[in-house]
């Protein structure tokens, strides 16, 4: 089984001529069984909304309770980039929701991926930029809080700064944040993660994967996690638009296979093993899609597809 969370509700209706793609979430799925890469049995649809504890882990009472009374201060609803709405609130916790029940599919089967997800600009107390709630952050704490994991690595290699997540487990040495992002790109002022990797403007597959490669092995190695989270944005490409670095979508697929290539090499603790009840070593992980922005839906398309096909070769 290769486990892959989706509900139709991703797809959320937006105003004619909003930037955001909405059509991805429709197009990915369909795409993935065209390719041969998933079969229909493949996907799950969260069977409820994220639970209000699962919630509160990570988020303050004070900031959920105005998002699903919809009572957000004017300048905080237009920070999130989306107007707000009940059915809007509804989808962010049905994906938190589908990235927790990855996690226990990632457990059992090695790997899960969230058609959606990876919104990691959502803070503690406030949401930013497309996220609400920060669905990976949910999800390691309920790992956590379940003793399902100890140490957790969050891999973040969307194009922007997983802000909301560096400060989230800022003072947390049980989760390590690893960001490697676009200097010049939103936010405009970062937090501070784990490992911050800033690339300078015009960065491209030469000196991106060369970077990744040196790095991100030996990260593993010394963190010495018992469960990943990667967030595998494809706004790194070239033609995104709200991107500015230079990869090609070869060498975003490359990307990819650097990282899992990583991830399969990794191998958890005996303890690990026993504690989950397995009989294979490697490390779970879960896969959020993260953001993509290129003027072409196909391209956009094309480079979340690689990322699950290197996801299945990998790890399935």
């Amino acid at each position: 089984m290769f486990p892959i969370s989706f509900h139709p509700i991703y797809k959320h209706p937006l105003p004619d001529g909003h930037r955001f793609p909405m059509i991805k979430y429709e197009l990915l799925p369909q795409q993935l069984i065209h390719e041969g890469v998933a079969t229909a049995t493949d996907f799950f649809e969260p069977s409820k909304k994220c639970e209000l504890d699962d919630v509160l882990r990570v988020h303050t009472n004070t900031y959920y309770n105005d998002l699903i009374t919809l009572n957000l201060e004017r300048r905080a609803a237009r920070k999130l980039g989306f107007p707000l709405s009940e059915e809007l609130v509804h989808r962010e916790l049905l994906i938190a929701q589908g990235t927790i029940e990855g996690c226990l599919h990632a457990i059992k089967n090695g790997v899960a991926m969230n058609i959606a997800g990876g919104t990691h600009h959502a803070y503690t107390d406030h949401g930013e930029a497309f996220c609400l709630l920060n669905d990976q952050a949910i999800a390691a704490r309920y790992l956590q809080n379940k003793d399902y994991a100890q140490k957790i690595l969050i891999v973040d290699l969307d194009v922007h700064q997983g802000n909301g997540t560096a400060q989230i487990f800022k003072e947390d040495d049980s989760v390590f944040t690893f960001s490697m992002h676009g200097a010049g790109n939103y936010p405009f002022k970062k937090e501070e993660s784990d490992l911050d990797i800033a690339l300078p403007d015009g960065t491209g597959d030469r000196e991106y994967l060369e970077l990744l490669q040196k790095t991100l092995p030996d990260l593993i190695n010394t963190v010495k996690p018992d469960f990943i989270f990667y967030l595998c944005g494809v706004d790194v490409v070239e033609t995104d638009k709200l991107g500015r670095l230079s990869l090609s979508q070869e060498g975003c697929k490359k990307r990819d296979e650097i990282a899992f290539s990583a991830f399969a090499k990794a191998e958890l603790s005996t303890t690990a093993i026993k504690k989950l009840d397995r009989n294979f070593a490697k490390i779970p992980v879960q896969c959020s899609m993260g953001g993509g922005y290129s003027p072409e839906i196909k391209h956009i398309v094309n480079a979340h597809t690689n990322t699950f096909k290197v996801a299945k070769e990998y790890l399935i």
